[in-house]
């Protein structure tokens, strides 16, 4: 076989690859409201209620988030500002992850040392917006963890009201540096509500989700 055939041969086995592990998560709002979502990577995009969006990660990535942003004004070049979760942008840039409290939605795709996809809903930075994450496909067994994952309690409802903002609600032993962080501080309010999410950052045994390389995602707000 030539080098020419070769080298042929091995980007069309690996495309089949590429394509075999593709991602698409499917972002929905089922919210009363306009959410806009952002995502690193992903940038961002308005979403009325029903609307969807589809943000499809490249092979690996590692350390993302999405998230919802609310009650936000942006002019015709894409800038403004948001009550919860703004970035500034309508696309949010790459490494601005956003204004606190915000409800977090974070993945790592699988690894060359690891071949599942890492999922988990975070609370350490505060809530914005009820979520629910569900795998839609190739979510295999994983002893249990790969399953629909949900933060839907009324939380800005029930939420301290020395912990209150507008349009959310903060988790003080994270976002503002006081109270105890633990399994039984502050952020017990919040793993009581939603025991699938982390509330403080070391949760990581009840909060920390895998599921196949491949499978795609359905992330809903308010669901």
């Amino acid at each position: 076989m030539t080098t020419l055939s070769a080298s042929l041969v091995t980007l069309f086995l690996l495309s089949i690859i590429t394509i075999s592990h593709a991602t698409t998560i499917t972002v929905v709002n089922n919210c009363d409201y306009t959410v806009w979502a952002a995502a690193d990577p992903g940038g961002g995009k308005r979403l009325d209620k029903g609307n969807t969006w589809n943000v499809n990660p490249a092979p690996g990535t590692k350390m993302a988030r999405i998230w919802g942003r609310t009650g936000c004004n942006f002019d015709g070049n894409g800038n403004g500002n948001c009550q919860t979760g703004g970035c500034g942008k309508l696309v949010c840039n790459p490494g601005n992850w956003g204004t606190i409290p915000k409800t977090l939605f974070e993945y790592a795709l699988a690894q060359p040392n690891n071949p599942t996809d890492t999922i988990d809903i975070s609370l350490i930075e505060g809530f914005n917006i009820p979520i629910s994450f569900s795998p839609t496909s190739n979510s295999g067994s994983l002893s249990g963890k790969c399953r629909t994952l949900r933060c839907t309690a009324d939380i800005n409802g029930q939420c301290p009201r020395n912990w209150k903002v507008p349009g959310g609600c903060h988790n003080p032993c994270t976002t503002q540096g006081i109270g105890t962080c633990g399994a039984n501080g502050d952020s017990k309010f919040y793993k009581q509500r939603c025991p699938d999410a982390y509330s403080f950052p070391k949760d990581d045994q009840s909060s920390t989700f895998a599921c196949p390389s491949g499978t795609n995602y359905r992330l809903t707000f308010c669901p």
